[in-house]
């Protein structure tokens, strides 16, 4: 087997692993679940689990990344995309609620990040936050120096559009009235509207 077909094995196992977890942690809670139970669930050995993830600290360090990692690629992106700066961020708020809304379960147990982790951890986790929030202050700069947005406070204006993006994943239900193409566009509409 190529090295890179088995990587892709072990990230695909190591996903498999992580969704597994959430599920029951989602349930359970992070304190009362079990690398037992999560390796059950997967018809798999503890001992195996300990080949992927080797404590359920990693585990869950795992699954920030998860979250983390991709929203900053978006934002990166974002950023570079050749458009006004208010279509840059109604964009990035857009899809980072279906994002957010699509991984529900994953945010949710992302919880309280001090009651979780130990410094090694919580350090690499907040860096990851800092590199996201950086280049949102910049698309807000951007706008502000292209005429576009008022003179605002950027990180105060930023933490209410974050504020306004996270919270719907505490709210949200499958089953409600409103898709989330719906919900990702009124809150564009709205928290845009800080910056204008």
């Amino acid at each position: 087997m190529s090295t890179s077909l088995r990587q892709k094995k072990m990230e695909k196992k190591k996903n498999d692993i992580i969704r597994s977890a959430i599920s029951i942690i989602a349930e359970k809670g992070y304190e009362k679940t079990t690398m037992e139970e999560i390796a059950a669930q997967l018809l798999m050995t503890k001992g195996s689990m300990y080949y992927y993830f080797k404590n359920k600290e990693e585990l869950l360090f795992a699954c920030h990344m998860m979250i983390i990692e991709p929203s900053i690629e978006v934002i990166k992106e974002f950023k570079h995309r050749d458009l006004e700066p208010d279509e840059k961020i109604k964009g990035l708020i857009k899809d980072y609620i279906m994002f957010e809304i699509s991984e529900k379960s994953m945010f949710n147990v992302a919880g309280k990040l001090d009651q979780t982790f130990s410094a090694k951890y919580l350090e690499k986790i907040l860096k990851k936050r800092d590199e996201f929030n950086h280049i949102f202050d910049e698309l807000i700069w951007e706008g502000i120096e292209a005429g576009v947005f008022k003179n605002v406070n950027v990180k105060m204006a930023r933490m209410m559009i974050l504020a306004g993006m996270n919270s719907v994943q505490s709210w949200y239900k499958q089953d409600g009235t409103m898709k989330p193409e719906e919900i990702a566009e009124i809150h564009a509409d709205y928290l845009v509207k800080i910056l204008l």
